[in-house]
């Protein structure tokens, strides 16, 4: 056979194994965290109908060696909870994903370079309201992250993250007062109410030196004695 044949038959070969690698490659590689649960996200190639399985390997910056996600490997869901793997907000971390199917194997898809502090969106505080002769006493639960203490209670967000309260105070849907409240007061009261009148609360969470917000509560509305 003539030589030139040859090399541009395997040629021919190569670029079509490496062609049907790419078609199942992994698109869209992205970490989305909320609250520090970061899930890493990715979508099947748009030319692939083929149901493959999906390999999520993960490092700290600057480390050399990659370490398998235990829970994702071999796996068909285009999503891997790494918020355990990810939780220093002092590191930054790289993730990559691999789709496999009948011995075919793509590459490996890299993320951009994610930290959590600085990427995490955050929930709004749970707000709980109180009547009482003097007004009404606000209690705010900070939203809570994925982590737990030794003695397994969880890790709320405000420990991680700096962070402030806006409370919008309502009456009649028509609002009376904005409060700003640092994440360390937990419970304050609110005076100078009027009597037998209601009063709808909402409050968001904002993140201190990030231009960070989360949506509003749900309003809790009260009514003063």
């Amino acid at each position: 056979m003539n030589s030139l044949l040859v090399v541009a038959l395997l040629l021919c070969v190569t670029l079509g194994r490496k062609t049907s690698s790419d078609v199942i490659a992994p698109q869209g590689v992205k970490f989305v965290s909320m609250d520090y649960i970061n899930i890493l996200h990715w979508k099947q190639h748009a030319k692939s109908n083929y149901n493959q399985k999906y390999y999520v390997q993960w490092k700290v910056y600057g480390e050399k060696h990659w370490t398998n996600a235990e829970n994702c490997q071999g796996i068909r869901r285009l999503l891997c909870d790494l918020s355990l793997e990810t939780s220093d907000p002092r590191e930054w971390y790289y993730a990559r994903v691999l789709a496999a199917r009948s011995g075919l194997q793509s590459p490996w898809v890299l993320t951009r370079r994610f930290n959590p502090k600085w990427e995490t969106s955050v929930s709004p505080p749970v707000v709980k309201l109180n009547v009482t002769r003097e007004g009404v006493l606000v209690q705010l639960r900070p939203p809570r992250s994925p982590l737990t203490r030794r003695n397994g209670n969880w890790i709320s967000v405000r420990k991680l993250q700096r962070m402030t309260y806006a409370i919008y105070v309502m009456q009649n849907d028509v609002e009376q007062k904005t409060m700003e409240i640092k994440s360390c007061a937990k419970r304050f009261l609110l005076s100078d109410l009027k009597p037998r009148t209601t009063y709808c609360l909402q409050a968001e969470t904002r993140l201190y030196l990030l231009d960070r917000r989360s949506p509003l509560s749900p309003k809790a509305c009260v009514t003063t004695l």
